[in-house]
């Protein structure tokens, strides 16, 4: 199964989410991140990613991994993947538009889930309250749906 990375930046009841341009999840909400590529950790692929998608700089030491989301797609199995998922509140740099993602502060209570992938709004919360999760998501046919989930607490 394919590793992924997300990141969100962090700040005072905020949370960065920035607009994908292009390619997977075009015209979507998210956090950075994406494939981990050769022989890097999932933290060195959530460092790289989120400094090549909005020039951020972030430290090993102040990634917080906060949950591991298992996605299914029985009519894309090529898409399945284990991502995970991180929230940072240092980093260097300010978040700068890329050709890839447009970045864009909210209020935890603006969060524009209708706009993002049809899960985070079942897990995104739970994350923004402190909570590390652990979920399992079977998309339905066309993706906008679940036929199956299960999020469960890690203490």
């Amino acid at each position: 199964m394919r590793q992924t990375t997300l990141n969100f930046l962090l700040r005072d009841n905020e949370i960065l989410l920035a607009m994908k341009k292009r390619s997977f999840g075009e015209g979507k909400w998210n956090g950075t991140g994406g494939k981990v590529q050769g022989d890097e950790s999932v933290e060195q692929a959530v460092i790289r990613e989120t400094s090549e998608e909005i020039g951020v700089v972030i430290a090993e030491a102040d990634l917080e991994k906060v949950a591991i989301l298992t996605f299914h797609w029985p009519s894309k199995p090529e898409w399945n993947q284990q991502c995970h998922v991180f929230v940072t509140r240092v980093w260097g740099n300010e978040p700068a538009e890329s050709e890839e993602m447009r970045p864009q502060w909210f209020a935890y209570t603006d969060i524009p889930y209708d706009s993002m992938w049809p899960d985070d709004i079942l897990w995104l919360p739970l994350v923004l309250e402190g909570k590390h999760i652990s979920a399992d998501f079977t998309f339905s046919e066309g993706g906008e749906g679940f036929d199956s989930y299960e999020i469960r607490e890690v203490v």
